[in-house]
C-alpha cells in the first residue's frame, strides 16, 4: 500500500511563478504613494503571508504601523493586481505534467494559499482548468492564515484521509511549519522563491529540485 494518498500544494513560487506580477504591482502602489520601489528579487522574501503582510513589508520603515498608509497601498496594489495577475504569471517547467501524473494515479490533490482566495481561484481556474482539485483555498475571513493548520486539516479530511497519508508541499518556511503543523510530512521545493536553504532549515521531509522528484515521493511505496 503506497504511504502518500494525497497532496496540499501552495500556490506562489510552488505551482506557480508569480513574481513579477505581484513585484510589478506593488511597485505600481509604492509610486502612487511616492515611496521607493523595489527591485523583483527584493520581493522573494516579501511573499507569502497575504497581501496586506506584503504592503507592509514594501513601504518604508516608519510607516509599517501606519494603518491608513497600508490601506491606501493594499487598494493601489489590488487594482494593479487585479490588471496584472495574468501577464507574466505561469506554471512552473514540469508541474503540469506532474499534476497530470498525479491525477491519473488517483493521488488526491489540493491547493492552500496565503493569497487572496478570489485571485487564487482565477489563477487555477486559469491556469489548472483540468486539474480536479479536491479544493482550492486561499485567504478567507475569520479563517486563519498559514502556517495555522486549519486550512489544511480541512483539505485533508474533504479528501477523506488522515493528515499522515498526505504530503504538504510548499517553497517557503511557512508552508514546511503549515504541513507540520497538520500532522503531514512535508516537501520543500527549491525552485520557488525562497531555495533550498530556508526549507532545510526548517525540516521539510523532502526537498526536491524538479517536478518528477514529487512523482517518485508519491509514488514509492514507502515514500523514500
Amino acid at each position: 500500500m503506497k504511504r502518500y494518498k494525497g497532496i496540499i500544494f501552495d500556490l506562489d513560487g510552488t505551482l506557480v511563478n508569480t513574481l513579477e506580477d505581484l513585484a510589478d504591482s506593488v511597485n505600481e502602489a509604492l509610486e502612487k504613494m511616492g515611496y521607493p520601489v523595489w527591485a523583483v528579487d527584493d520581493y522573494r522574501l516579501k511573499v507569502g503571508r497575504g497581501f496586506r503582510n506584503l504592503m507592509e513589508n514594501s513601504v518604508p520603515q516608519e510607516l509599517r504601523g501606519d494603518d491608513e498608509v497600508i490601506d491606501r497601498m493594499l487598494q493601489y496594489f489590488v487594482a494593479a493586481y487585479d490588471r496584472r495577475y495574468l501577464d507574466k504569471s505561469r506554471p512552473y517547467e514540469g508541474i503540469f505534467a506532474m499534476l497530470k501524473e498525479l491525477e491519473a494515479g488517483g493521488v488526491a490533490m489540493a491547493v492552500n494559499s496565503n493569497k487572496r482566495t478570489d485571485y487564487t481561484e482565477k489563477l487555477i481556474k486559469k491556469l489548472f482548468s483540468e486539474i480536479p482539485f479536491v479544493g482550492v483555498f486561499g485567504e478567507r475571513a475569520g479563517v486563519p492564515k498559514k502556517p495555522d493548520p486549519f486550512s489544511a486539516l480541512e483539505l485533508c479530511s474533504m479528501m477523506g484521509l488522515k493528515p499522515e497519508e498526505v504530503l504538504y508541499a510548499g517553497d517557503s518556511n511557512t508552508d514546511i511549519q503549515t504541513g507540520k503543523n497538520a500532522g503531514m510530512d512535508t516537501i520543500g521545493v527549491s525552485w520557488g522563491f525562497r531555495g533550498a536553504g530556508e526549507l532545510k532549515e526548517n525540516g521539510a521531509s523532502y526537498i526536491v529540485e524538479t517536478p518528477s522528484e514529487i512523482l517518485r515521493i508519491v509514488f514509492s511505496d514507502n515514500g523514500e
